[in-house]
């Protein structure tokens, strides 16, 4: 199905919840509603599910405008971040429950096949109190399949689990996403779940839509720092500089030597570099610019350590491969390749983007 929001807003008193938008999730994939909270996310699923109507605007469903239907009159399945069950159904009663109202055939297989999917065979002649969180919100996603909806819609469905079943679980979505048909669009604050779940990234900040496209093209050309700032984890590095003649003029008097366009020329002197986490390195190779600072805080991630400074030019983070130990306010310098750099103009509109190789 075609989902399409037309110049859609959200007002509730004298808030503005969404400003004037137009989305059309790509038919048959994922697409992820990515921003932080209160950025918009949940206003908008409630709306493409018909639970709440716009102010203004449109929304249409395979060019045929649902905007005055509830949620009662669109096959839509929705999955939310609390574990919503029937709590005295048992599992197996829980999926079948989408499969009978359909009036489906052969519902003991179907019901089989999807919990084996998501790994709770074992549990289907168990109630949803008698199961861990995850595995019930595993039986909330096998519901929601079962019910085979044209539209799935899924608001932070991994965000009140663990981090290791949100690991889990967000590998296997990946899949199960891929073998259905219908169109996903999935709330998210994680950047690293728009990438994981590939598709379509749609960037909400503070109800405005600031940038949809391929999740890939979003995150490799941001369209401005509000866009990088939103799909970057750990916060990406802003930099103010300055245009020189031969590019771009740092703090520290270092030079990135690259071609801006005309556009960012005409927008002034003042322009932000911006330099993702993992791109800073703790030994400068052949080419490398540094940058120095205090050192606030290293936190271990797995395999990667995150180093916190303070410097003159602003608060710095790094995401460097492998356990690393640091002397808190011990000075410390992180390097960088220039060709990695971002820049956004005086509006901060992005006029140059690292060059990618295909």
């Amino acid at each position: 199905m075609q989902l399409a929001l037309d110049g859609i807003s959200k007002k509730v008193g004298s808030e503005t919840w969404l400003y004037d938008m137009s989305l059309r999730p790509q038919a048959g994939a994922v697409t992820v509603l990515l921003g932080a909270t209160l950025a918009g996310k949940t206003s908008l699923m409630r709306i493409m599910a018909g639970l709440d109507a716009p102010s203004a605007g449109r929304v249409l469903v395979d060019d045929s405008d649902v905007t005055g239907k509830s949620v009662r009159h669109r096959n839509v399945a929705m999955v939310y971040q609390q574990f919503i069950n029937y709590p005295s159904f048992t599992v197996r009663q829980n999926i079948a429950s989408p499969l009978k109202l359909r009036g489906e055939k052969n519902i003991p297989a179907q019901v089989q096949a999807l919990a084996d999917k998501l790994h709770i065979g074992m549990f289907l002649d168990r109630l949803p109190a008698e199961l861990s969180g995850g595995q019930q919100q595993r039986v909330a996603l096998a519901r929601a399949l079962a019910k085979n909806a044209p539209l799935m819609l899924l608001d932070e469905p991994l965000v009140n689990l663990d981090y290791k079943l949100r690991e889990e679980l967000r590998d296997e979505l990946g899949l199960l996403f891929e073998s259905g048909g219908s169109t996903i669009v999935y709330a998210t604050t994680e950047p690293g779940e728009a990438l994981l779940l590939g598709g379509y990234t749609a960037v909400l900040d503070r109800g405005e839509l600031l940038q949809y496209g391929p999740a890939t093209d979003v995150f490799n050309f941001p369209a401005s720092v509000r866009v990088a700032r939103a799909f970057s984890d750990p916060p990406m590095n802003f930099i103010k500089a300055s245009r020189s003649g031969t590019g771009v003029q740092l703090p520290s008097g270092d030079t990135l030597a690259m071609a801006l366009p005309d556009s960012a020329i005409a927008g002034g002197a003042d322009v932000t570099v911006g330099l993702r986490a993992s791109t800073l390195r703790l030994q400068p190779r052949d080419g490398d610019l540094a940058l120095h600072g205090i050192v606030q805080l290293a936190e271990i991630s797995g395999s990667d350590t995150f180093v916190h400074l303070t410097s003159d030019i602003g608060d710095l983070v790094a995401q460097v491969t492998g356990v690393h130990h640091f002397d808190i306010a011990a000075p410390l310098a992180l390097y960088f390749d220039p060709a990695m750099a971002f820049v956004f103009d005086t509006s901060g509109k992005l006029v140059y983007a690292p060059q990618r190789k295909h």
